[in-house]
């Protein structure tokens, strides 16, 4: 089924319920899981907004790594890596976006300690391209421990803010929003937003969604992704 569709229509029926702080699997599944996964359901319901949860597939989308000068796309890691996926910017006063990228850098860190960073990747994709340029993205990798030669870790950034917002929206329930100081437009804005993360295997099925993820413990993000990645 589309994946825009699929999340359209359970906005539409009034399926999500709960809070931003619950996510999960919206049926039953047997101990083994749901088909195509690795880990087992999490106890959890779908939550609002509606974004991937475990069972889902992975929404198919192809966005630029202005640091490497690819074209990134989901659909290319289907059979070959399994990953994590967060969505952030750098100029993030909370705490909440530093928080997200501490957990993938510590993932990428597991993965080359126990020789499997050739079966991950990690996508950080900002959702403010007109702040996060090329040069801005390579600082912040330097300033969080990121290790851009690894060959794993790509920093995703749409061509422009609508885009982004729009992609957001359709494939993740996500909405974001620029806030301006003083409700004046300018370059001091900031975005209320979302901590989530997602770990996808290497079939492009969702095996974990952390709606909370600053508040996730790392060790169990790390241990949770080497499971997939090892599995």
């Amino acid at each position: 089924m589309d994946r825009r569709r699929f999340l359209r229509s359970f906005a539409a029926t009034g399926v999500a319920a709960g809070t931003t702080a619950t996510a999960g699997c919206t049926g039953v599944f047997g101990e083994s899981g749901a088909e195509g996964t690795v880990l087992g359901p999490p106890e959890q319901s779908r939550g609002e907004p509606v974004h991937p949860i475990y069972g889902d597939e992975m929404p198919h989308f192809t966005v630029p790594d202005p640091i490497t000068g690819e074209e990134i796309s989901t659909a290319e890691f289907e059979g070959e890596r399994a990953f994590l996926w967060t969505s952030f910017y750098t100029s993030c006063p909370d705490g909440v976006c530093p928080a997200l990228i501490l957990r993938l850098r510590r993932a990428q860190e597991h993965a080359a300690e126990e020789g499997y960073g050739d079966e991950a990747a990690f996508l950080a994709q900002t959702f403010d391209p007109e702040r996060d340029t090329t040069e801005i993205l390579r600082e912040y990798a330097g300033q969080r421990g990121v290790d851009l030669d690894a060959g794993n870790w790509h920093f995703l950034r749409p061509e422009t803010y609508e885009e982004g917002k729009e992609q957001m929206m359709d494939d993740f329930g996500l909405k974001i929003e620029k806030v301006y100081d003083n409700d004046v437009e300018s370059l001091e804005y900031t975005f209320p937003h979302y901590g989530l993360i997602l770990l996808v295997n290497d079939r492009g099925i969702v095996e974990r969604s952390y709606p909370r993820g600053p508040a996730t413990e790392v060790e169990r993000i790390v241990n949770d992704f080497e499971r997939v990645v090892t599995a």
